[in-house]
């Protein structure tokens, strides 16, 4: 299995549709169409956990393409060839004003491979509380987010409560509370 060709269909400011011609293992060509983004080298996922307290920094936001209020781990785009640990003590600052250290970073991952190549690492964080002073975000034009903290014990039903009221669950949060349940 492989790609054959790949066509671009159009694209925006930040993202590119292309549909793709591969041969399957029977050595049918076929098609396929996929998003990818522009000028980026993949993602990073934040979890990012409060020392002492164990509660996990989540954050929320609108996104256009759900049309809701999203609750997300932080995460951010990698700048060029950006190391992943840089990533992720930019974002959580950026987004959350909090300032970590990365403990461990797991290998990247598709975030949707049936709709694009995008990869994903996930960067495990510690934050001391301690350390913490003025909460300070540099926040893109377009961002509006809102840090929420919550003790993995209680994700479940945070989620349950986030749910019944009309918010969207980033699939990667609801993976995590189903892997502590």
């Amino acid at each position: 299995m492989k790609i054959c060709n790949k066509k671009l269909l159009g694209e925006g400011n930040w993202l590119a549709l292309y549909e793709l011609e591969y041969e399957d293992r029977n050595g049918i060509k076929r098609t396929w169409e996929c998003a990818s983004r522009k000028k980026c080298s993949g993602a990073v996922m934040i979890i990012a956990r409060l020392i002492p307290s164990g509660k996990l920094i989540l954050i929320r936001q609108f996104r256009p393409p759900a049309g809701k209020i999203m609750v997300e781990f932080p995460a951010g785009l990698m700048d060029g060839d950006e190391a992943p640990e840089v990533t992720a003590v930019r974002e959580l600052r950026e987004e959350t004003g909090y300032i970590g250290t990365v403990t461990s970073i797991i290998p990247q991952g598709y975030s949707s491979p049936g709709m694009t190549g995008e990869t994903v690492y996930i960067a495990k964080m510690d934050v001391l509380e301690a350390d913490q002073k003025e909460l300070k975000t540099d926040f893109d034009e377009a961002e509006d987010i809102e840090n929420v903290l919550v003790s993995p014990a209680d994700l479940p039903d945070f989620i349950r409560k986030e749910d019944s009221a009309g918010h969207g669950i980033d699939i990667k949060v609801a993976a995590y509370a189903a892997v502590l349940s």
